[in-house]
C-alpha cells in the first residue's frame, strides 16, 4: 500500500471522532437514561466521560508507540496472539455492520415523516450505497465531507445550550426567567443507585465510537503528535457538550415526563412552548446518523484491510491502493444484506442494534486488557510520554467497569438479545479461528510429508542401490 504524502490533521481526526460518537444514542436514546436516573444523570455522564478519557488515552499510548493499521485489533494480536486479534477484529466488524444497517432503517423512518410513500427498503439501500461511495473518495476528501456534516449536529447542540441558558435567565423572547425551574421539585436520585447503574449502559453507548481515531492513525499526518492532540480535543469537546447540554435540559422539563419515544431535547423545548424544535431536531438527527454511518464505514474499511493484510480475511479482498476499495465495498454489501434481514424479520431489528452495542463494549474491554499487558511489557511509549494517569489501578477499574456493563445488559429492556447475540458471535469467530488454524496446520503437515517423500528415496530404490553396491564389491 502506498503511503499518502499528507494525512489527516488533528482537527480532521477530532471531527471524525465527534461525527461517529454524537448520534442517535444521545439525541434520542439518552431519554431512557434520563428518565431512569433523574437529575443524577449528570453523575452518569461525568462517570462515562472519565471512562472515555482513560480508554482513549490507553489507546493513544499504544498508537503513539506504533501507529499501525488495525489499531486495537493489531495491538491485541501483538499482546495476546493472532487468535485474539482475529476474534476482536471480526466481532467489531460484524457488530458495526449490524448496527449501521439499523441506523439506515432509522433514517428511513424519520424521512417518512415528510414523505410517507417512500419505501424504507429503497431509501435505506440508497443511504448505504451513498455512504459507501463517499468513503471511496479517500481519507482526506471523505474527512472534509464528514467534518461539514458533524458541524451541523455540533451547531445544534450549541444552539440548544444557548436557548436553554436564555430561558433560564429570562432573556428568551416572550419568556420569563425559569431559574432552577423543574429542578426545584425533583429528587436528585429518584431511582437511587440502581437508577444511575441502569443508565450507565445507555450513557456508554452515547459515548461509543471514539475508537475511530485509532483506526485512522495509519492515515494521520505525524501520528505521534496528531493522535494525542486529536484525543484531547475529542475528550474536552465531547464530554463538555454532553454534560452542559444535559445540565441545561434539567430545568426545562421534569425527567419523569421524558419518554423513550421522543428526543429529550425536543421534549424539553416543546415543554417551554418552542414547537418548531421537533422538526429541527429530526433534521439534525438525520445528519447525526449519517455522520455516524460515514465514520463507521471508514473504520470498517480499515479494520477489514488490517485483517486481510495478516491473512485473516479472504484473499480476494486484498487491495494495495491507498483506499481499501474492496474492503469498503464488501462492508457496504454486508450492510445491505443486514438491512434486508432486518426488514424481512422485524424481530431481528433489535438484535441488529444491541449486537452493535455489545461489539463496541467488547472492543473497549480488549483495548484496556491489551494496554495493561502493553505497559507491563514495554513501560511508557517512546520519549517517556505516559498519558495514562494512575496506572495500573485506573486501568483495572475501567476494565472491571466495562465487563460489569456487558453483563448488566439484561437489566436494560431490549438488551438481553444483545448479550446473547454477542456471546454467539464471539463463539462463532473463536471456533472459526480454531478451524482455520487446524486446516492450515494440516496442509502444512501434508506439504511437509510430500516434500520429504520427494527428497528421500523410496525403500525399493534404496534396496536396489544396496544390491548394486554389493555386487560391485564382489567383483
Amino acid at each position: 500500500m502506498k503511503k499518502q504524502e499528507k494525512g489527516l490533521g488533528a482537527w480532521q481526526l477530532t471531527f471524525l471522532a465527534l461525527g461517529t460518537v454524537i448520534g442517535a444514542s444521545f439525541f434520542l436514546g439518552s431519554s431512557v437514561a434520563i428518565h431512569a436516573a433523574g437529575p443524577s444523570i449528570l453523575i452518569s455522564f461525568i462517570l462515562g466521560g472519565v471512562l472515555v478519557y482513560f480508554i482513549l488515552f490507553a489507546l493513544s499510548e499504544m498508537t503513539v508507540a506504533n501507529p499501525v493499521l488495525g489499531s486495537f485489533r493489531t495491538f491485541a494480536s501483538q499482546m495476546f496472539g493472532q487468535g485474539t486479534g482475529f476474534v476482536v477484529g471480526w466481532v467489531y466488524w460484524t457488530g458495526m455492520v449490524f448496527a449501521m444497517s439499523s441506523e439506515a432503517t432509522a433514517i428511513s423512518i424519520l424521512v417518512r415523516n415528510w414523505i410517507p410513500d417512500v419505501s424504507i427498503a429503497m431509501l435505506g439501500s440508497a443511504i448505504i450505497i451513498g455512504v459507501t461511495l463517499i468513503n471511496l473518495l479517500g481519507a482526506v476528501k471523505f474527512s472534509t465531507i464528514e467534518s461539514g456534516l458533524a458541524a451541523v449536529k455540533l451547531f445544534a447542540l450549541v444552539s440548544f445550550i444557548v436557548i436553554a441558558v436564555l430561558l433560564v435567565i429570562g432573556l428568551f423572547p416572550d419568556s420569563a426567567a425559569i431559574g432552577v425551574g423543574e429542578l426545584a421539585g425533583e429528587s436528585l436520585m429518584p431511582g437511587g443507585i440502581s437508577g444511575i447503574a441502569g443508565s450507565m449502559l445507555i450513557v456508554l453507548f452515547a459515548y461509543a465510537g471514539f475508537e475511530i481515531i485509532g483506526l485512522a492513525a495509519s492515515e494521520a499526518d505525524r501520528p505521534k503528535k496528531t493522535i494525542p492532540k486529536a484525543i484531547r480535543n475529542t475528550v474536552i469537546i465531547l464530554v463538555g457538550l454532553y454534560i452542559i447540554s444535559t445540565a441545561m435540559l434539567l430545568p426545562l422539563i421534569p425527567t419523569s415526563q421524558i419518554s423513550q419515544n421522543t428526543s429529550p431535547i425536543v421534549a424539553a423545548l416543546n415543554n417551554r412552548g418552542i414547537g418548531w424544535a421537533g422538526t429541527a431536531i429530526n433534521v439534525v438527527l438525520i445528519f447525526a446518523i449519517l455522520t455516524t454511518m460515514l465514520a463507521a464505514m471508514f473504520g470498517l474499511g480499515r479494520m477489514m484491510r488490517s485483517l486481510v493484510d495478516e491473512g485473516l480475511a479472504p484473499a480476494w479482498l486484498i487491495d494495495r491502493k491507498d483506499v481499501p476499495y474492496r474492503a469498503i465495498l464488501s462492508s457496504g454489501f454486508a450492510m445491505l444484506l443486514a438491512l434486508g434481514l432486518g426488514l424481512l424479520f422485524p424481530s431481528v431489528y433489535l438484535f441488529l442494534i444491541s449486537s452493535g452495542g455489545f461489539a463496541l463494549l467488547f472492543s473497549y474491554v480488549v483495548i484496556m486488557a491489551t494496554h495493561i499487558r502493553f505497559r507491563r511489557k514495554y513501560g511508557c511509549p517512546p520519549d517517556g510520554k505516559c498519558q495514562m494517569w494512575g496506572f495500573p489501578y485506573t486501568s483495572y477499574f475501567v476494565l472491571f467497569f466495562l465487563i460489569a456493563s456487558i453483563f448488566s445488559m439484561p437489566f436494560i429492556e431490549g438488551q438481553t438479545s444483545g448479550l446473547v447475540a454477542g456471546g454467539i458471535i464471539v463463539a462463532i469467530y473463536a471456533l472459526s479461528y480454531l478451524a482455520i488454524r487446524f486446516y492450515k496446520r494440516k496442509n502444512i503437515t501434508v506439504h511437509h510429508d510430500d516434500a520429504r517423500m520427494q527428497m528421500e528415496p523410496s525403500d525399493e530404490l534404496t534396496n536396489l542401490h544396496q544390491d548394486d553396491k554389493h555386487q560391485t564389491n564382489i567383483k
